[in-house]
């Protein structure tokens, strides 16, 4: 029951917008990204990570029971359609099993559908002899909607002969959609994308990929006629994110190495999807941001993606700005800087006790500052307003690129309290941010804003 009423209010909160930097979703934990381009407006299918339930015994591991979606128009501010698919409800999903892994969705060109691919334990089989009943394994589900946001409606039995986790649907220029699981190998699907082809022509194993250390969740795209296997690999012990490129979509593909490596704290896994959107392409991933100590609680991210003139993908820096254009008359979360200087400033969660609050900026000597880049200032703005604890006395600059535009006199106060200051001078468009200490003491810095 109590997990009941988790769903229901979590589907009472559908619709609600977040606004975001990286991670893009910041109010529940997420993972596993599935970015799907529909027109002007990008969703992402992410894994929803929770904390483990009493019934489930294990604690130190992943527990999932349902599906979200998000969707923005400008990869800033998304908004959260709630739960599409639940183990509750659908059919043949063990109520139990908290493991919906990895998803994906794509677009039925046979029908303008959308189809929805996830993987669950399924529920334990009978044994005709009557003894206790096995259990169901990793099995592969279709739920299927008019609209990216549903409502989806769960198949009543999961793909004949596809098990394991992790799918990842590709649809081809001339409309072929194939299914490609880890292993890693690409198989086609039917038309109706309820089944899979059982030609064997129809069926290839990508040799190429690393031997050596755990290859799972594939994720095919294709760029500029060349087809790019990308999956994330445990090359020693941790995930980084690898690939290979192929002329034709069953090869052969050459292995050309990594182009995101492992989490600088050691979060065990990644897992991602990568779109063009608008000219640019961009890699969706995860981080245990909001869960520092536990690895098993992670969080959707977002960076750009750029190839080199062959063909071959730019190593990717995950980055805390991520991407999108912060508009200026919202919260500008400046702990999720571009650029922070050498020293003087550090970043730290605002309650320990509450990873979700997120972060702030503590400037402790003079001349220190935080870059934030791509703000939009539709309006000349007059005033700033600061959230902002200090300690002691001090004067924060706020420049539009190299120019300052703001002086903030901030009196001793070891709360965090909303102060207002002037403007002057600021023009309109887009430009980056500078937030720099210009004197002596220590200020906190959770959100700025103009108003």
């Amino acid at each position: 029951m109590k997990a009941r009423f988790s769903l229901l209010a979590a589907l009472m909160l559908a619709g609600i917008a977040v606004q975001a930097q990286n991670p893009i979703i910041r109010d529940q934990f997420s993972a596993d990204p599935s970015a799907l381009v529909v027109g002007d407006r990008v969703y992402v299918f992410p894994s929803h990570d929770i904390p483990a339930p009493d019934e489930y015994a294990r604690k130190d591991w992943f527990c999932m029971a349902d599906y979200h979606v998000f969707s923005s128009d400008n990869l800033t501010d998304w908004k959260d359609h709630g739960v599409i698919v639940d183990q509750w409800t659908a059919p043949w999903v063990n109520e139990k099993g908290y493991s919906m892994w990895a998803p994906d969705c794509k677009q039925n060109p046979n029908n303008g559908d959308y189809y929805f691919f996830w993987p669950a334990g399924a529920k334990p089989q009978p044994r005709a002899d009557g003894r206790r009943a096995m259990g169901g394994g990793n099995r592969v589900g279709v739920a299927i909607a008019h609209n990216p946001f549903g409502p989806y409606i769960p198949q009543a039995t999961p793909l004949e002969g596809v098990g394991g986790i992790d799918p990842c649907i590709f649809v081809d220029d001339d409309g072929t959609a194939y299914l490609v699981m880890p292993g890693i190998t690409i198989t086609k699907l039917n038309d109706d994308w309820l089944s899979v082809s059982t030609d064997p022509a129809d069926r290839h194993r990508v040799e190429e990929v690393p031997t050596k250390g755990l290859v799972e969740g594939p994720y095919l795209f294709k760029h500029n006629g060349k087809y790019y296997m990308t999956f994330p690999w445990a090359r020693d012990v941790e995930e980084v994110l690898a690939y290979c490129m192929a002329d034709n979509i069953f090869g052969p593909y050459k292995f050309m190495g990594v182009f995101f490596e492992e989490h600088a704290n050691k979060c065990w896994t990644n897992h991602h999807s990568i779109i063009e959107f608008k000219g640019q392409t961009y890699l969706f991933y995860h981080h245990n941001d909001y869960s520092p100590k536990f690895d098993k609680n992670r969080a959707v991210c977002a960076d750009s993606i750029f190839f080199e003139p062959d063909g071959s993908i730019r190593m990717v820096k995950p980055s805390l700005r991520g991407i999108g254009v912060t508009q200026a008359n919202k919260e500008i979360q400046i702990d999720r800087y571009s650029e922070i200087s050498q020293s003087g400033d550090s970043i730290a969660y605002i309650d320990t006790t509450n990873y979700f609050a997120g972060w702030k900026t503590v400037f402790y000597e003079q001349g220190a500052w935080v870059k934030y880049n791509t703000v939009n200032f539709e309006n000349a703005p007059q005033r700033v307003k600061v959230k902002v604890a200090a300690p002691s006395t001090g004067t924060l600059e706020i420049l539009q690129d190299d120019k300052v535009i703001s002086k903030v006199k901030l009196s001793p106060k070891n709360t965090a309290s909303e102060i207002v200051a002037d403007v002057k001078g600021a023009a309109t468009g887009v430009h980056h941010l500078k937030v720099r200490l210009a004197s002596k003491g220590n200020v906190q810095v959770d959100w700025l804003s103009f108003e």
